[in-house]
């Protein structure tokens, strides 16, 4: 069932309760919703942690735990699935979000680099933040809803794929009853 592989993987609610930039929620972090495993709960953070990682912004695991709060979302697998987008992967995401902007906006791709200079990265950001912003959101409402929707249709499968599990099983144990 994707709750036991679900549970081997996401970061426990006390680690995350004592995380220094999630400790300003206090107690909302409480709320019983936000900590369980069901389908609808699971589905939902894949949406928030997916949309989160598309934000280009700063602290967007914190963006992820306001709103998994308010969706009713798993906070840890919400948390966790931002970093989808980590500082490897960061460029080329937001890279590609930035050409999707360009030719949502229907602008000509402004030629820029990454560098991790302030005064560079500056000018740069007045250059492409339009295109960067519309094709981040664009991205992360898409990638969202279709991590959303795949996360249901697993869930369901593996559901019945046990359902069949368990029926097979008792009926293999009522044949062999019934020859004895």
């Amino acid at each position: 069932m994707p709750r036991k592989l679900l549970k081997r993987f996401i970061p426990q609610p006390a680690e995350l309760k004592k995380h220094r930039s999630l400790r300003w929620l206090g107690e909302l972090l409480d709320g019983p919703n936000i900590w369980h495993l069901t389908r609808g709960s699971v589905s939902r953070a894949c949406f928030v942690g997916i949309f989160c990682a598309f934000l280009p912004m700063p602290f967007q695991m914190v963006v992820a735990a306001v709103f998994s709060i308010l969706c009713r979302s798993n906070m840890p697998l919400s948390v966790a699935l931002v970093w989808l987008t980590n500082p490897v992967t960061m460029p080329p995401v937001f890279y590609f979000c930035y050409r999707i902007g360009a030719w949502m906006l229907n602008m000509e791709p402004v030629h820029f680099s990454f560098s991790a200079l302030t005064s560079g990265l500056g000018s740069s950001l007045k250059n492409i933040w339009e295109p960067l912003l519309a094709g981040s959101l664009t991205c992360g409402i898409v990638f969202g809803c279709l991590s959303y929707l795949l996360m249901q249709g697993f869930w369901q499968w593996s559901v019945r794929r046990n359902w069949a599990a368990r029926i097979a099983k008792r009926k293999t144990a009522r044949e062999q009853q019934h020859r004895s």
